[in-house]
C-alpha cells in the first residue's frame, strides 16, 4: 500500500514551521497514543505513521530531501532489513529516539508511556536507554550510471563503534545491571506538591538512573564499562532508483553505537557519481556524442550508438548536418520519484580530418569548387541557438 503524505497525516500545510509541525504532532500522538488505544493495532500504527512523519518534518535536512524528492528521498519504499530512515519504525525506535520529544509533549520525563498523565505504568518498553545515543557517521558511495538508473544493491564496511562483545557481564551495557533502587525500576519518579489548587502530581525522570530502570554495577573491563568499541561492520545498502550524485540517503540506527547501550546513530550515505566512458548526465537525460565522417553525413548510414542498457540503432539521413541531434525517447535515467524518465540525446559531429595524404587532396580539391558542396543553408536550417531551444522544449 502507497505510503501516506507526512503533511497530510499530520494535518498541516507545506509551509507549516516548525511549532506547527510539533503541536499537530502532539494532537495526533495523544490521539493514538497506546497507552490511550491498548490491544488496537490500527492505532499503534498510526502512532507509527505520525512518530516517523514527525521524524522527518521537525529535521531541516530531512524535510527539504522529502519536499524534493517524496519518501524515496528519506528512504520510504526502499525495502526492509536496516532500512533507511522511515517505514519499519518499531514501538521501541520511537520512544528511544524521542525520548525528550515525548516529555515535552506529554509533560513527563520519562520519554515513555509512563510519563504519559496517568496512562500506563511506566513499562520497560518506554523507559529511556541507559546510555548516550551514538553518534550519526557519514560514507560515500560510488555509483554507475547504470547503477543510478537501475538501482543497485551495495555492501560497505563501515568502521564505526559496535556493541562491546563480552557475553559474561557486558552485553553492550557497559557491565553488570540492577534495577534501581530510586524508582524500582520504572526510570521516573512521581512527586505530589501542595498547590492552592489541590494536590498536582508530576512525573519525571528518574534522576538515578536517567530515566533508564537500571543501574551498572561492575564496570565491564574490556570496554572500560562504554558498552561498546571500535570495530568493523558490513552494512547492506539497496539504493533505489534515480538517485544522482550529491543525494544523501539516510539508514536509522545504522550509525556509531551509543554508550552503555544507548540507541546507535543513523548512517549518512552520499552518492558520487562514477563518470561514464561515453555518456554524460544532464538531469534525467543522457547526451552522446557521435563522430560521422563527411562521407557519412552527407550520403547517409546507420550507426550503433551506446546507451545506458547496451546499444541502440540509429539512421542517419543523407544531408545531415554537424549539430543536428537526436532523441531516443525513454533511453535516460527514471526520477527519484517514479515521475517518468528521461531520454538520450544524441549529437551528431561531423569529424574534419587534420591531416590527408596526396591522393587525399586530390580527390578534395576536386570536389571542393563543384556545386552541391557550396555551403547554401536554406531558411529552415536552424542554427545553434535554435538547435539549444529546441533541446529545452523537448523537440
Amino acid at each position: 500500500m502507497a505510503k501516506r503524505d507526512f503533511y497530510e497525516i499530520l494535518g498541516v500545510s507545506k509551509d507549516a514551521d516548525k511549532a506547527v509541525i510539533k503541536k499537530a504532532y502532539r494532537k495526533v500522538a495523544l490521539k493514538y497514543h497506546p497507552d490511550r488505544n491498548p490491544d488496537d493495532k490500527e492505532a499503534e500504527e498510526k502512532f507509527k505513521e505520525a512518530a516517523e512523519a514527525y521524524e522527518v518534518l521537525s529535521d531541516d535536512q530531512k524535510r527539504a530531501r522529502y519536499d524534493r524528492f517524496g519518501h524515496q528521498g528519506v528512504g520510504g519504499g526502499m525495502g526492509g532489513g536496516g532500512g533507511f530512515s522511515g517505514g519499519g519504525m518499531s514501538m521501541d525506535d520511537i520512544f528511544s529516539n524521542f525520548g525528550d520529544i515525548f516529555g515535552d509533549i506529554f509533560g513527563g520525563g520519562g520519554g515513555g508511556r509512563g510519563g504519559f498523565g496517568g496512562f500506563g505504568g511506566g513499562s520497560a518498553q518506554g523507559r529511556r536507554p541507559m546510555g548516550r545515543r551514538g553518534s550519526n557517521l557519514r560514507v560515500k558511495v560510488k555509483l554507475t550510471l547504470e547503477e543510478m538508473a537501475n538501482g543497485a544493491q551495495k555492501k560497505i564496511k563501515v568502521k564505526k563503534y559496535v556493541p562491546c562483545d563480552d557475553t559474561t557481564i557486558c552485553h553492550g551495557k557497559g557491565g553488570e545491571t540492577s534495577t534501581c533502587t530510586t524508582c524500582q525500576g520504572s526510570g521516573y519518579v512521581r512527586k505530589v506538591t501542595q498547590t492552592i489548587l489541590g494536590h498536582m502530581q508530576t512525573t519525571s525522570a528518574c534522576g538515578t538512573c536517567n530515566g533508564s530502570g537500571q543501574m551498572i554495577g561492575k564496570k565491564c573491563s574490556k570496554c572500560s564499562g562504554s558498552g561498546r568499541m571500535y570495530g568493523e561492520e558490513t552494512i547492506s545498502l539497496d539504493i533505489p532508483k534515480g538517485v544522482h550524485d550529491g543525494v544523501q540517503l539516510t539508514m536509522s540506527s545504522k550509525g556509531n553505537y551509543g554508550e552503555r547501550g544507548g540507541p546507535p546513530g543513523d548512517l549518512m550515505i552520499l552518492v558520487e557519481e562514477v563518470p561514464h566512458e561515453h555518456l554524460q548526465r544532464d538531469g534525467n537525460n543522457v547526451i552522446y556524442k557521435l563522430y560521422v565522417n563527411f562521407a557519412d553525413a552527407a550520403l547517409g548510414t546507420s550507426v550503433e550508438v551506446p546507451t545506458i542498457g547496451g546499444k541502440a540503432k540509429i539512421k542517419i539521413p543523407e544531408g545531415t548536418q554537424a549539430g543536428k541531434i537526436f532523441r531516443l525517447k525513454g533511453k535516460g535515467l527514471p526520477s527519484i520519484n517514479s515521475y517518468g524518465t528521461g531520454d538520450q540525446l544524441v549529437e551528431v559531429n561531423v569529424w574534419t580530418p587534420k591531416q590527408v595524404t596526396s591522393e587525399e587532396r586530390v580527390l578534395l580539391e576536386k570536389l571542393r569548387d563543384l556545386h552541391n558542396f557550396q555551403p547554401n543553408p536554406s531558411k529552415k536550417e536552424k542554427g545553434f541557438f535554435d538547435r539549444v531551444k529546441d533541446y529545452f522544449n523537448g523537440e
